[in-house]
């Protein structure tokens, strides 16, 4: 009986202790274990008592509590080893190594392959191994064998090695079939193209019924070779671009349904290669309505594109922005596809044209902020389109107007679309105003040369007179505006604006006495030596410098006025730096070059400016020395 107990005792005391090691176990892997609260209830329990023995005392009373935690853990029978928590799966990122092992030499092992292949079959064709219609018939059945065969790879997991298989069976098809047409004479033009066409849209059909944006490439790879595989040499554009046409707009649906983006540039590369080729070897002028109808098909597909294309997720940056560099390259080439066939014809075309490009890009980019899903990419493609329409536009006017009918040009449609931004409140196209003012100013300064007859009203001074408009319309748009980089151009505007009518008046000055100069000239070089003709010339050149310290001085007092009158520090400098330049000028050049009378003239109408203008700030009629007192004195805290 004391046996029996005693046994029982110690399963009570190793059950505890194997509790206690499960417990400390779970702690330490982190797991959520309570405490086992169970396991000294169990081990203090009384013995049950025996049906034979009398129940004494002693047996009555009840063990010693078991301690889990102080008794030393024995060693376990068996090993025991915590379940691993669950991991959610992830995918490790490939490494260099891997995409080499993995997907580049897959590839060159594919090109090999083919090369192999095609040198093998052209090595038993010329031993006469074989003939050319088993030659042809044994690259078709080794081709469509290779693509099935693939299929079992697929099955098991292998889809890289699979795809590599089919894009090697599809090469083979399309190698015999164009070696039937075009090295053998098997079959006619119109039986390979339909067999290649076969062949593309299966390839097209296993792509998406796997999901194998790949296959799709190969497809397309297949689709654009097809011309270059059956070309004869004749002029069959027609049948060409409606071909090219209809891959694109194939393409088009797949990516509307499919976020493979990537396809949208290869058949952008494949149309535009067909397109050049063809046109360096067959385009001739009586084709320009049918090719330009052709090149606007495949400009309104691929302007569509953008608009209609799934983005992946997780797409790396330099794919995300595919559809705008897309939208920009597809742009340019139109224009100037459209340039080369309209220009020798009529440039005034050529003009509307890029005009009715501006009005459709304008439109997209409207298209583009109805349709936008993902707020990042439609901000740059939207931003694109109107950055494409503005370019068109300021492109038009060179290509219909001319002369300085091109700068006025330029500065309307920068306070058009200063105008426009200010309305709709478009810093974007506030930038592009500033761009098409730039243009402008710097067409007007360096690029155009003004033949005048009369003074003051005459095309030039009207063209400066617009771009200070302009220029002015900026300064005010921009001071309107409380943030530092609108101060910032409003106050460049405003010095521009100021140093355009500087240059202006300048400008008719030395075109006035230029002109008075003429009535010389045809004599100087036979009447040089008399003395009146020399003195005349003299008088002239004196006048000229005269006038321009007069101007100058004039200008900077009717700033320094402006300056005072608005209470404008930013005038008033302005205004002083200009005088300062008159200064030097009377005192360096007017003393030793002007005559007595214009240099006392120039000293006394110099001298009466500045002693008004110092007169004014010691008056201190806009209160600076006041404001300079009444800045705050730096306090010092009492102790």
């Amino acid at each position: 009986m004391d046996s029996s107990q005693s046994d029982l005792q110690a399963i009570r005391q190793l059950l505890a202790e194997l509790t206690a090691r499960v417990y400390r176990i779970e702690r330490q892997l982190g797991l959520d274990a309570k405490a086992p609260a169970v396991v000294p209830a169990m081990a203090a329990a009384p013995a049950p008592p025996s049906a034979t023995a009398p129940i004494t005392s002693q047996q009555a009373a009840p063990p010693a509590t078991v301690q889990p935690a102080s008794a030393p853990p024995p060693r376990a029978p068996y090993p025991i080893v915590p379940p691993a928590p669950a991991a959610r799966p992830t995918q490790p990122e490939p490494t260099l190594e891997s995409r080499i092992g993995s997907h580049w030499l897959n590839r060159i092992g594919i090109a090999a392959l083919l090369i192999g292949i095609s040198y093998f079959l052209k090595f038993a064709f010329d031993n006469n191994w074989i003939g050319p219609t088993g030659l042809v018939t044994i690259g078709i059945l080794a081709g469509i064998a290779m693509v099935l065969w693939s299929e079992r790879f697929r099955l098991h997991g292998y889809k890289a090695f699979s795809y590599s298989l089919k894009a090697v069976g599809i090469g083979a098809l399309y190698l015999s079939l164009w070696a039937a047409f075009h090295v053998y004479a098997l079959i006619p033009s119109g039986v390979a193209f339909a067999m290649m066409l076969i062949v593309t849209a299966a390839t097209a059909a296993i792509a998406l019924s796997q999901d194998a944006q790949i296959l799709a490439a190969f497809a397309l790879a297949g689709g654009f070779s097809t011309p270059f595989l059956l070309s004869t040499g004749v002029n069959r554009e027609i049948a060409l671009f409606s071909y090219v046409g209809i891959l694109d707009i194939a393409t088009l649906v797949l990516v509307s349904f499919k976020p493979w983006r990537r396809l949208l540039v290869m058949s952008y590369a494949g149309t535009l290669l067909l397109y050049v080729g063809w046109y360096s070897e067959f385009y001739n002028r009586s084709q320009l309505s049918l090719t330009l109808a052709f090149a606007t098909l495949f400009f309104a597909i691929f302007a569509v594109a953008p608009l209609v294309t799934l983005q992946p997720e997780g797409e790396m940056p330099l794919f995300a922005s595919i559809p705008a560099v897309l939208a920009f390259v597809n742009a340019g080439v139109y224009f100037l596809q459209a340039y080369a066939m309209i220009q020798e014809v009529d440039k005034t075309y050529m003009a509307w044209f890029a005009l009715a490009l501006a009005a459709i890009y304008i439109f997209l980019s409207r298209q583009v902020q109805a349709r936008s899903v993902s707020p990042g990419a439609s901000q740059i493609l939207y931003f694109l389109h109107l950055a494409v329409a503005i370019g068109f536009i300021t492109v038009a006017i060179p290509i219909r107007l001319d002369a300085h009918w091109i700068t006025i040009g330029w500065f309307i449609e920068a306070g058009v679309l200063l105008w426009v931004g200010n309305r709709i409140d478009s810093d974007f196209l506030n930038v592009l105003a500033l761009g098409a003012l730039i243009l402008g100013v710097v067409r007007l300064l360096v690029i155009d040369n003004f033949q005048t007859t009369q003074l003051i009203f005459n095309m030039r001074m009207a063209t400066y007179a617009v771009a200070v408009a302009v220029v002015g319309a900026v300064a005010w748009y921009a001071s309107q505006r409380d943030d530092e980089t609108a101060a910032g151009v409003a106050a460049v505007a405003a010095l521009a604006l100021n140093v355009l009518a500087l240059i202006a008046l300048t400008r008719e000055v030395a075109d006035y006495y230029t002109r008075q100069m003429e009535t010389y000239r045809p004599a100087v070089g036979v009447q040089l030596w008399r003395r009146n003709t020399y003195l005349a010339l003299h008088r002239i050149q004196i006048e000229r410098d005269f006038t321009y310290s007069a101007l100058w001085m004039a200008y900077g007092a009717m700033l320094m006025i402006i300056g005072f009158l608005r209470r404008s520090a930013f005038v008033r400098w302005q205004a002083l730096v200009l005088i300062a330049a008159t200064i030097a000028k009377v005192f360096i050049y007017d003393v030793s070059e002007l005559d007595r009378g214009y240099r006392i003239v120039s000293f006394i109408v110099l001298g009466v400016l500045l002693l008004a203008i110092s007169f004014v700030y010691q008056r201190d009629w806009l209160q600076l020395s006041a404001k300079r007192r009444a800045k705050p004195e730096p306090t010092v805290a009492s102790p």
